[in-house]
């Protein structure tokens, strides 16, 4: 059995997208660059069909982050972490991390619980605490991430307005947890600060939680922007899969951007995303104003033109694409710069009888309750190139943009 993963998170508080650069304060304040660094800034990342034995996942984009008690060498190494591009922070399944014996964050006395929804009907549900989070040779100190509560989470169960279905373990998450490496620094941001209604935080005890507010540093955060070099951004590196699908395929995950030889922007075209997170798409006369690249979506998602000559499939595929096609569609970033992108569809019927789980050409249709119609550059179009994500308020050598920004 397989799942489609549709990671983007949903809209709480901020507009359309948690990671939408008002929520974080700074999206157009301009900073210092940042300097060159000799730090190690590299990891390895996995494209196959995850941890679960149970269900396989599509275009999972796997990564390996060890976590730390703060101050301490009391750490573990979390295989199998999904690496999304549509959230923002580190969430762990507590199986994971219990060894470590993490301190909850506390609001009023009652443990700071965090719900983040996503747009596939699917939510992440637990405590707040920190820890030192480790990665290649760079280190971001005390670091509020999320707990991923298991059954026997000693406090009150996710209240209605969490909703949808509960990922809180390695089959229905299909990893070990979330690294959400968003342009956003914090998933909230200074709205949670003031309305306890607004944001996606609780405060609780074993019975019942209620609404807080929470200052931006108590947020779970985007631990790259807390590294103390390469800290502006990331860059996600992955070779082109074959038409028909692959196994697994192999990239690099690289810290900082413009901050050392291997992660310059190049000729890379810089996108910057709109006061909703988004960019426009237009694919074959018709403009899409929700666009947007997510690593965390399995597949591409967007709607068909009459004129496009794709069909849907039916059946078990039902809101995939059985077409087979060669195809075009240009990105149009807030700054005004375009970028023409080729991609393909494959018939979903065909690719998903075989036994690969890592798919280019894999696509689906793109409307919400909440988006309306969206253009989701999901995992197909990350192989083949490198793609960047640089965080709100950071600048990066080789631009005069300062982030938010996409590039690739």
């Amino acid at each position: 059995m397989r799942r489609i993963h549709f990671a983007l998170v949903a809209g709480v508080s901020c507009g359309l997208l948690l990671l939408a650069m008002s929520c974080g304060g700074g999206g157009s304040t301009s900073v210092t660059p940042t300097p060159p660094s000799s730090t190690p800034n590299t990891v390895a990342i996995t494209v196959y069909g995850g941890p679960s034995t149970v269900v396989a996942e599509l275009n999972g984009v796997y990564v390996s982050v060890e976590v730390c008690a703060p101050g301490t060498s009391t750490c573990v190494t979390v295989p199998d972490v999904l690496l999304d591009t549509g959230s923002t922070g580190l969430r762990l399944l507590s199986d994971q991390v219990s060894s470590l014996g993490l301190v909850n964050v506390t609001s009023g006395g009652l443990t700071l619980t965090n719900c983040v929804t996503y747009l596939d009907n699917s939510y992440n549900w637990g405590p707040v605490a920190t820890a030192d989070v480790k990665m290649a040779g760079e280190v971001a100190s005390s670091v509020p991430i999320q707990i991923i509560a298991e059954a026997d989470y000693p406090y009150a169960a996710a209240p209605a307005s969490c909703g949808g279905t509960a990922d809180n373990s390695v089959d229905t998450l299909l990893a070990n947890g979330i690294l959400g490496v968003s342009f956003a620094q914090q998933d909230c941001g200074s709205v949670c600060e003031s309305n306890p209604d607004a944001g996606p935080y609780y405060a609780c005890n074993s019975t019942s939680c209620s609404g807080a507010t929470v200052s931006v540093g108590q947020q779970v955060q985007n631990p790259v922007g807390l590294f103390s070099t390469d800290s502006n951004g990331v860059v996600l590196t992955l070779p082109m899969v074959p038409a028909g699908g692959a196994v697994s395929a192999s990239g690099t995950l690289t810290f900082g951007i413009g901050t050392q030889s291997d992660n310059g922007l190049g000729s890379a075209v810089v996108l910057t995303p709109d006061d909703n997170g988004f960019f426009s798409t237009m694919f074959n006369g018709t403009t899409t104003a929700n666009a947007f690249i997510d690593s965390g979506s399995s597949l591409l998602y967007f709607l068909q033109p009459a004129t496009s000559g794709l069909t849907e499939c039916t059946g078990v595929n039902a809101g995939l694409y059985c077409s087979t096609e060669s195809l075009t569609a240009t990105n149009t970033g807030s700054n005004g710069q375009t970028s023409s992108v080729p991609f393909s569809v494959e018939s979903a019927d065909v690719l998903l009888s075989s036994n690969n789980d890592v798919f280019s050409d894999l696509a689906g249709t793109g409307d919400n309750a909440q988006l309306g119609p969206y253009f989701d550059w999901g995992m197909p179009f990350f192989f083949g190139r490198s793609v960047f994500v640089d965080i709100e308020g950071q600048s990066a050598t080789g631009t005069a943009t300062v982030g938010p920004f996409w590039a690739y």
